[in-house]
């Protein structure tokens, strides 16, 4: 279990990032009106657990199990730096799998993810998803948005808007990867 240190800020502490959870998943239940055709696909790593907690609480709601994929955006970052035949520079990405048990042609795909900053991650998952097929739509849901776009990307389903300075970083924790549920600021001068 990873604890807050004193310097960070819970924005977010289970209960409450428990009822946004809850409230994304009832937003996406009105906003799509055919379930049979909608998929959630999470972005790794936190965009998973959070796609699978939507799926169980659309079952829950509705009784519609909506398809459910996961999606490794690694090689479609601008930010990638791949070693070559010279040491890395830079930390090597962790690639991860992406499993999409579903055909994408005429589904309306809902990306998961845990925090919308720049949109060059979303921008990303649009580019692997299309590397799979074509959906009728794709839709963005996201558990908080900090602001700070570079890309015109915005939200369908969005829990919460906690707009931040840029040296600020929201840290999502969730039970299934960090043993704890919570939303937490740090600060910019802990970076």
């Amino acid at each position: 279990m990873v604890a807050p240190s004193q310097a960070e800020k819970v924005l977010l502490d289970a209960d409450a990032l428990g009822r946004t959870i809850v409230r994304i998943a009832h937003e996406i239940v009105e906003g799509n009106r055919d379930l049979a055709n909608v998929a959630l696909v999470g972005i790794h790593t936190r965009g998973v657990p959070l796609a699978q907690r939507l799926r169980r609480l659309i079952h829950e709601f509705t009784g519609t199990e909506v398809e459910l994929g996961t999606l490794d955006i690694t090689f479609h970052r601008d930010d990638l730096h791949v070693r070559g035949s010279e040491a890395p520079l830079h930390a090597q990405p962790v690639v991860r799998s992406t499993s999409l048990d579903f055909p994408l042609e005429g589904m309306t795909c809902v990306l998961v993810d845990d925090v919308l900053y720049t949109g060059r991650t979303i921008r990303a998952a649009i580019e692997a998803l299309f590397a799979y097929g074509r959906p009728g739509r794709v839709q963005l849901a996201c558990l908080v948005d900090r602001g700070h776009r570079e890309l015109p990307i915005r939200p369908d389903y969005v829990g919460k808007n906690l707009p931040t300075s840029r040296g600020e970083r929201i840290q999502v924790q969730l039970v299934e990867l960090d043993e704890v549920d919570a939303v937490l600021l740090e600060p910019a001068t802990e970076r």
